[in-house]
């Protein structure tokens, strides 16, 4: 019987590092063994979820973080496995999804501007360097990277293979309990062993958009004192 835990990789990485192409790894082993997976990637649901949005602005960006990591939370709290493949450069945005999703583990995909260059196939490199596309992440825009030991995973698209990062993800997800040694064996062939001394990453200290979505809770009327 499949695992009714849900839980939400999220992938982050600059265009073109490998975040889909890991995610469609990742989501095919998961259904080996019958688990409830969807894939959010975030340059399919321009459409359905944003379509008003250009992307451009870092509050554009933090809103299609936040849509996501809404959806996301909601698959996870009914047993499912999201895989979210989305730049999200922003720190603040992924904190904000950290705390909001209670069985979370995010994955930095990473891999060197140069080779990025190199290996695009869609030009937007070239033309973001060319100042042909304004507020391009990572050229004009900045990407801000996971601090160290803030994501559970770092996958080295440029020097480590597709295999090996998702054996880096499933170990993650084995150490935090979110599966089992039994599916994983029948993923990866192997006996995994959990890392027992391997804590959740506690989010920080709520930003701007976590303070201004609370609602201010209303004064306490005061007690009015009897007559003597």
């Amino acid at each position: 019987m499949a695992q009714e835990t849900g839980f939400t990789v999220w992938l982050t990485g600059m265009l073109g590092a490998g975040k889909t192409t890991l995610a469609g790894y990742v989501e095919a082993r998961l259904r080996q063994v019958g688990r409830k997976v969807e894939v959010l990637d975030e340059d399919d649901l321009q459409d359905e979820l944003w379509k008003e949005l250009e992307g451009g602005t870092k509050d554009e960006r933090l809103t299609i973080s936040a849509r996501l990591g809404f959806i996301a939370d909601a698959l996870t709290r009914h047993g499912v496995a999201t895989l979210v493949a989305c730049a999200s450069p922003d720190k603040t945005g992924r904190d904000e999804n950290r705390r909001r999703i209670q069985r979370y583990i995010e994955v930095y995909v990473d891999c060197p501007t140069d080779e990025l260059i190199k290996r695009d196939t869609t030009g937007k490199y070239k033309k973001a360097l060319a100042g042909e596309i304004p507020n391009f992440v990572g050229i004009t825009e900045p990407y801000q990277p996971p601090p160290p030991n803030s994501a559970e995973v770092t996958v080295h698209t440029n020097s480590e293979s597709i295999e090996e990062g998702g054996l880096k993800i499933f170990q993650s997800l084995l150490d935090l309990s979110y599966m089992t040694g039994e599916e994983l064996k029948i993923i990866t062939g192997t006996k995994m062993k959990a890392n027992p001394k391997v804590k959740k990453i506690k989010p920080g200290k709520p930003g701007k958009v976590a303070k201004a979505a609370k609602a201010k809770k209303p004064a306490k009327p005061a007690k009015k004192k009897g007559k003597k």
